[in-house]
């Protein structure tokens, strides 16, 4: 039976929102692989609140049938985690008044990691990436593991975490890479994906100027990643960069990755984060799992 009571706020934790679909179980058996690497406790959140829009009144008797189908989830659930990782602290919360969006994003507050699914119950066939998902990788306050199709036959032992990077304003991403490749004793990939400018019509940009742009790249990507890794000493690492399109060029190089980690960049004076192209691909294509962690930029 799970303590269906919160994790103190004082303790490590790593939330996972479960729903009993083959999705949310594949992000539960890597969240509780996750909480046994950090010493944590796995959270596991159920939420069947209803739309706040609904026309549909909701009775008591429909609140106590949501509560028990949870509860009923939620215990399934504990013993799937307490079996892949023995030993493993797990607590279980059930919401009947909240999107699991809303729950989800209000726990990545405090959460040391917020795990999903890439879709639930309520997606439908060929959905790569889910509405709740999508809105938990918006609005999420802190690092966000998204689990896909990449883990239907279990874990990957690919032996390596990479870490897609763009900007200074991407340390925290790279943080997060060489603190779970340390819990992994894995080694870490650090990958700067540059464009050259694009030239009008058929016009090419000149080789002294692709070699310079070259050159700038490698530069920033040593600046960037030799200062963090010089405080991960057992950590191996490489720091590369490379030409094309960052999307394209992630997504193949997760191939070869256990996991992917990406910066999302929040804007001051906004809320939540702003997904852009780069990973709106990612999520739906990478090969691997994917963590999204929060930047700040002016």
């Amino acid at each position: 039976m799970n303590d269906h009571s919160a994790a103190p706020a004082a303790e490590g934790r790593v939330v996972v929102g479960v729903d009993g679909s083959e999705s949310s179980l594949r992000a539960l058996d890597m969240a509780a692989e996750e909480a046994g690497r950090r010493g944590a406790t796995l959270e596991l959140v159920y939420s069947a609140g209803w739309p706040r829009r609904s026309r549909v009144p909701v009775t008591e008797s429909d609140t106590e049938r949501m509560r028990a189908a949870g509860a009923a989830v939620l215990d399934e659930a504990g013993k799937r985690a307490h079996e892949h990782v023995p030993g493993l602290r797990v607590v279980a919360q059930i919401h009947t008044e909240a999107l699991a969006a809303d729950v989800l994003v209000k726990a990545s507050r405090t959460a040391a990691l917020t795990v999903v699914g890439t879709r639930g119950h309520g997606g439908f066939a060929g959905l790569l990436v889910g509405s709740v998902s999508l809105r938990v990788a918006t609005h999420c306050e802190g690092p966000l593991l998204v689990v896909g199709d990449s883990r239907r036959d279990g874990p990957t032992e690919r032996g390596s975490v990479l870490v897609g990077m763009h900007t200074q304003n991407d340390e925290a991403a790279l943080r997060f890479g060489f603190e779970e490749a340390a819990r992994r004793s894995s080694p870490l990939r650090a990958l700067h994906v540059w464009n050259q400018p694009r030239m009008p019509g058929r016009l090419q940009l000149p080789p002294s100027e692709a070699r310079k742009a070259k050159a700038a790249a490698e530069e920033q990507v040593s600046k960037m990643a030799e200062p963090v890794g010089k405080e991960y000493p057992g950590v191996e690492f490489t720091a590369e960069e490379q030409g094309g399109s960052p999307a394209a060029t992630l997504i193949e190089a997760s191939r070869a990755a256990d996991l992917l980690v990406i910066a999302v960049h929040r804007r001051q004076r906004r809320l939540g984060l702003q997904l852009g192209p780069v990973a709106h691909a990612v999520l739906h294509h990478a090969h691997c799992p994917v963590v999204l962690t929060p930047a700040t930029v002016g």
